[in-house]
């Protein structure tokens, strides 16, 4: 080993405790640096190499075939922005129904409806299908379906009992369509012979676009199509973006606040590690002055200096790869298997580029202190002593000893004006643990307020469960029973409702039927949701606009909005059934429930369409003071009879939510962590450079518990400090953050869970600050309290 070496390994052994600190700081930066870019890039490359691979369409488009013809659609292909297009196929919204045993599900069970569309070939100029299995269909009787999680095979049968003489279908083949263009293909002149005089028939056009990354680019593509169709024949469209959120939510939302903790932990590396490589050089000056004594020459010494800080970031980075790809591994979990290919990992190159910008860093942190250290003459070096210079503080010591409190608290607030840079540099390191601790204390409360409010009705505690199948459901849809509930025995609402208000617990109760109608703008059927009485005690939280307060009225999500090109104001056509009738969006809502595309409005929405609007569920509230548990059961003693079954209103946490949790937890303990060693490194250097101080303290008279104090207040103020800039600072980058996790899932999130911060907490976060920065004192303050005198004196 050349001489180099043996200095930079001396030197990494002699300061344990400051290389730990290296390795843990780098640890946590590129585990979080891995992790948020990992994740951004590996779940979106599938969807975007199969975009590519496949031609996936960047718009799909629906029309009215009572408006336009095939030959109007497919002079569209001209429409501005557009570079090539498909189609137009003929498609039909049909309700399907098994004919035979299908992998468990029995025979005669009605399925989710699906949008069949007349296709020759798998093959074309936009949206080219990857036939999973079997073949294409090539003659009548034959039907094709999308690949998904329903357990079909080839050889499976299923009948349409609504479309015209219930044609039945033997199905020959699975594809897959990037951007899921259709649910089922069929050979084009059965889809033309079903259309013809079938209600609910159309044409769909697959688009590609010159400009298709951004919602603007797309809209502006999507209103030329229109514009080059006949007016009113544009019924619904949907974009490849949409598609890649709706498949992509979960992983995206982790990526803003792990990217902030990889931030936060990049600049608390540069930070810690720029401490440590001046520590080291500040309380080895004589060290050195013998190095250049013995022939090192500037540049080794600075090489050194900088090697001791590479090499325990060297083992952080790879130590920090392999747990951001581990913890990748859940958050990615499935997203390749949705197009068929390997399960999504983390690119390689951000496994080389995560830790090579950290080295970059921790290299350019070390340097400056290391050039300092080069630039020191042997003789200088070797006679300077670790005192602070004279006059150093003094004023300070002046003021404080004027004060009315005892000397050595005087003496320990200060002790930071003796080496102010030092100081400051352990007041960010604290500031900085403090964002960290304010931001995941505000992430902690907003995702527990999701939890909580992600489901619609959720603060109901209470169900009451009548039997009764959606309204407006699909032809010989079979009632799903409620758990407890026998099949076919379906209560009466007014029975149940009766039964509500003559049980003395209630206090507040609501109805609400469910329907699948279709609404102008979305394509397929919508799920409505129609309350029945004064369910905004239990409204979902709004992000803007109010509740239903009376007929014609509702409310939806972002997403709806998004799906639906409409703003909150504008009204939406909604028909079922040959009747139609007109709502206008009065309010925007934060749900999850059916990924958010349900439509909330009045059972008088239903009754214009002719829908059953007798409720399929109460939820109900219990009167003040009597507990969820005893109402519950008083609840079901008085439903008993009905056919109807009560419940409680739980059991829909959310794993990736409690994923998310874990995952903030974990980088916040240990970017505290860090923060504290960083403190424990900076007193623990400012201790040994005041040992002499101490000995003349000590020989004055000062006891160990002084000694004690002294040391722990002189961090205190630098807490307080922290605190008080760290914590708004948090609050700030937890406002900047979470709206973004809210974009990621196409969602706004309401004010209610952004604003989580009151005085209280506030002050308690920074009395954290405060105890963090104690903490890291309480180690270095108990060594010089258990300092006897004569040792101190004689280590200067």
């Amino acid at each position: 080993m050349s001489a180099l070496g043996r200095v930079v390994r001396a030197g990494l052994g002699r300061r344990r405790l400051q290389t730990t600190v290296m390795v843990l700081t780098t640890l946590i930066a590129v585990t979080a640096s891995v992790l948020a870019a990992g994740v951004l890039v590996a779940s979106r490359a599938p969807f975007d190499r199969a975009m590519t691979e496949r031609a996936g369409a960047h718009l799909t488009a629906w029309f009215d075939d009572r408006r336009t013809t095939a030959s109007q659609l497919a002079a569209t292909e001209r429409a501005t922005g557009v570079s090539a297009a498909a189609g137009p196929f003929r498609t039909l919204s049909a309700t399907p129904r098994t004919d035979s045993d299908v992998g468990g599900i029995p025979p005669g069970t009605t399925l989710p409806e699906l949008t069949v569309a007349g296709r020759a070939e798998t093959g074309g100029a936009v949206d080219r299908l990857d036939l999973v299995s079997g073949r294409w269909a090539a003659r009548p009787g034959e039907i094709v379906l999308a690949a998904g999680e329903d357990p079909f095979a080839p050889g499976d049968r299923l009948t349409f009992p609504d479309l015209p003489g219930a044609p039945a279908f033997t199905v020959v083949g699975l594809a897959r369509s990037v951007t899921g263009t259709a649910g089922a293909w069929t050979t084009p002149a059965q889809a033309e012979t079903l259309a013809d005089g079938y209600g609910r028939s159309g044409y769909a056009m697959h688009y590609r676009l010159r400009s298709a990354d951004t919602d603007a680019q797309l809209a502006a593509g999507r209103a030329a199509v229109a514009a080059a169709a006949p007016e009113g024949a544009l019924t619904g469209t949907r974009t490849h973006l949409a598609v890649r959120q709706e498949q992509l939510a979960n992983a995206l939302a982790f990526v803003p606040f792990v990217a902030a903790f990889g931030v936060l932990g990049l600049a608390m590396s540069v930070l810690i590690i720029g401490i440590v490589v001046s520590g080291s050089v500040g309380s080895a000056t004589r060290r050195i002055g013998i190095l250049k004594s013995l022939g090192f020459t500037p540049s080794q010494v600075v090489r050194a200096y900088v090697a001791q800080a590479l090499a325990p970031a060297a083992i952080g980075c790879a130590l920090g790869v392999a747990l951001g790809n581990v913890f990748a591994g859940p958050v990615l979990g499935g997203v390749e298997d949705v197009y068929g290919g390997a399960p999504a990992g983390v690119p390689w190159w951000v496994n080389g580029a995560a830790p090579a910008v950290a080295l970059a860093l921790v290299a350019l942190a070390a340097l400056i202190p290391a050039l300092r250290a080069g630039r020191l003459r042997p003789v200088e070096a070797m006679t300077a002593g670790r005192t602070p210079a004279a006059g150093r503080g003094r004023w300070a010591r002046r003021l404080t000893g004027r004060l009315p409190l005892p000397r050595p608290v005087g003496l320990g607030l200060a002790g930071p004006f003796a080496r102010p840079a030092r100081s400051a540099t352990t007041a960010a390191a604290v500031a900085f643990a403090a964002v960290t601790v304010t931001f995941a204390v505000g992430l902690g409360l907003t995702l527990g307020d999701i939890q909580e409010r992600r489901m619609l009705d959720a603060a109901a505690p209470v169900v009451v469960e009548t039997g009764r199948g959606p309204g407006g459901g699909p032809p010989g849809a079979r009632a799903v029973p409620a758990p407890g509930q026998r099949a076919g025995t379906p209560a009466d609402p007014a029975d149940v409702e009766a039964a509500l208000r003559a049980e003395p617990a209630t206090g507040r109760f609501y109805g609400a039927a469910s329907a699948a109608v279709r609404a102008s703008g979305i394509p397929g059927r919508t799920p409505v949701v129609a309350y029945d009485g004064d369910a905004s005690w239990a409204a979902p939280e709004l992000v803007s606009g109010r509740w239903l307060d009376g007929a014609g009225q509702a409310v939806v999500t972002q997403r709806f909005l998004d799906a639906a090109g409409a703003e909150v104001g504008d009204t939406l056509t909604l028909t079922e059934k040959g009747r139609g009738t007109t709502v206008r969006i009065v309010g925007e809502a934060f749900f999850t429930e059916d990924h958010g595309m349900l439509l909330l409005t009045g059972t008088d929405t239903l009754r214009a369409l002719g829908l059953d609007t007798g409720p399929h569920r109460f939820y109900a509230q219990p009167a003040p003071g009597t507990s969820a548990a005893d109402y519950l059961t008083a609840l079901r003693e008085a439903v008993d009879g009905t056919g109807a079954v009560a419940h409680d209103n739980g059991g829909n946490a959310s794993s990736v939510i409690a994923a998310m949790n874990a995952l903030i937890g974990m980088l916040t303990l240990m970017l505290v962590a860090v923060a504290g060693l960083g403190v424990l490194n900076t007193v623990v250097l400012d201790t040994r450079d005041r040992v002499h101080d101490l000995g003349v303290f000590k020989a004055l008279g000062m006891t160990p518990r002084q000694t004690l104090v002294m040391v722990l207040t002189s961090v205190t103020a630098v807490g307080l400090l922290a605190g008080a800039v760290g914590v708004p600072a948090g609050v700030a980058l937890h406002h900047h953050v979470t709206p973004l996790m809210g974009s990621a899932v196409g969602m706004h999130l309401p004010d209610a869970f952004v604003a989580v911060y009151g005085p209280v907490l506030l002050s308690l976060l920074v009395v954290g600050a405060l105890a963090i920065a104690v903490g890291g004192a309480l180690l270095p303050a108990g060594w010089a309290a258990r300092t006897d005198t004569a040792r101190a004196l004689r280590t200067e």
